[in-house]
């Protein structure tokens, strides 16, 4: 093994359950924050997803924890979703794997009977949504006097999804004297004010400029003039690229992932090689496709964004952006769903006449430029049918009032129509009937 690791004086039973999971030099955001959070300051730590941020911030906690004591939590451990609350409960089981330390992973969507009977029996590390923590402590099921270590992770998305009140509730009822940890993608004014009040004199770290992408990531834009083309031509990559071997594809909507689903199942791949996950699914059914995903049972994950954050999934060889993501930030978390821990990966979007503003400013935060490269020879375009192209020249309608109060709308100049005209010479053309 390379000594990297070994510079942070960490314990023999961390040091061999990183060999075992195949660790061999720190990442750039655990080589900056590992050596603070083990000298005992608070710490703010800015980095882009599948830089592992998680373990940067879990083996300093498990070194300092070190061994089961007593019945109650000494160590919290904040997510937004319960998709992320289970990935860093495992990424404790395997980092934590050699040492007594008792944890477990609570969340909403299922009844709280189990987890309440695992916590009775005591516990080292809690992993908790927000809401589920709230619940049982309110219960009297929790006890916070111990609590010595409290983390944050993906503070941006707790932002988005509205948890600040319910993060505040925990702060009142948690010991003021402990060390705290606070990680996200992004910096935006209200994770800014989040963390000055959560944290005492941090220390902030940033291993790469707010909202970048990662470099192991390279990004391909194809410019669809409408739905069904866009369903030809994600049918036509994956039939035609053999390296496209595990794929997630990111859509808006569940009623697009779902439409998505059901073409590629019948056309493409086959029932035994798909999945879809989105917030109708199930817990157990959503648990199920991405652990058939994570180990490579199946080849396409179908997903909205209730599943851009919290998959720590090493293998995925590609990201697909079916709809280019609204809220723009989401586009950096969608993309570092491949190229993780220093692998690389492609991240593929889609875009039709009404995205290209979105695009734009997605290009203005990433701070770069998305390749556009031309259609492949053999995808099948059709015509924009009547009722779509109206959608989106009253979406572009809208988009250009936004720049500009006093537009007063361009929704049938027939220049509009011809917006989006891919190039003949590289596509098939079929036309409306």
């Amino acid at each position: 093994m390379s000594k990297s690791f070994e510079i942070f004086d960490l314990n023999k039973q961390l040091i061999n359950a990183i060999v075992d999971i195949g660790y061999t030099e720190p990442t750039p955001i655990q080589e900056k924050a590992i050596p603070l959070i083990l000298q005992g300051h608070d710490v703010l730590g800015i980095a882009q997803t599948g830089t592992g941020k998680t373990a940067a911030y879990l083996l300093p906690l498990l070194m300092k924890i070190k061994y089961a004591q007593g019945n109650s939590i000494r160590c919290l451990i904040l997510a937004p979703t319960r998709e992320l609350a289970m990935q860093i409960d495992t990424a404790i089981t395997d980092l934590g794997k050699y040492t007594d330390l008792r944890h477990i992973s609570i969340y909403g969507g299922l009844g709280p009977k189990t987890q309440i009977e695992k916590i009775q029996k005591g516990l080292d590390i809690l992993v908790a949504t927000p809401g589920r923590f709230l619940d049982l402590y309110l219960r009297g099921e929790i006890m916070t006097r111990q609590i010595q270590y409290m983390v944050l992770d993906e503070a941006d998305k707790m932002m988005d999804m509205g948890f600040m009140p319910q993060i505040r509730k925990i702060l009142e009822v948690i010991p003021r004297k402990r060390k705290n940890l606070l990680f996200s993608a992004t910096f935006p004014e209200k994770v800014e004010r989040l963390s000055s009040e959560f944290l005492e004199a941090p220390l902030r770290i940033e291993v790469s400029p707010e909202n970048m992408t990662a470099e192991t990531v390279e990004q391909k834009l194809y410019a669809v003039p409408n739905f069904q083309s866009k369903i030809n031509l994600l049918g036509f990559l994956i039939k035609t690229q053999e390296e496209m071997s595990r794929v997630i594809v990111f859509t808006r909507t569940k009623t697009v992932a779902d439409n998505v689903y059901k073409y590629l199942e019948r056309k493409v791949v086959g029932k035994e090689n798909i999945r879809v996950i989105h917030a109708n699914k199930g817990q157990n059914t959503r648990i199920n496709a991405i652990n058939s995903f994570s180990e490579g049972n199946i080849r396409i994950l179908v997903a909205t964004d209730v599943a851009a954050r919290g998959l720590d999934i090493l293998s995925v060889s590609h990201v697909v952006n079916f709809d280019v993501p609204i809220i723009y930030e989401d586009y950096v978390h969608r993309i570092g769903r491949t190229g993780r821990a220093l692998r690389t990966g492609e991240a593929i979007t889609f875009m039709t006449p009404a995205e290209v503003y979105h695009i734009a400013r997605i290009e203005g935060i990433i701070k770069t430029k998305i390749p556009q490269i031309d259609l492949p020879e053999g995808v099948e375009i059709i015509d924009t049918p009547f009722e779509e192209s109206q959608l989106m020249l009253r979406e572009i309608d809208e988009q250009r009032k936004k720049e500009n109060p006093e537009f007063q709308g361009a929704f049938h100049e027939k220049k509009a129509k011809n917006l989006f005209k891919p190039a003949p010479k590289k596509i098939k053309s079929k036309k409306r009937r």
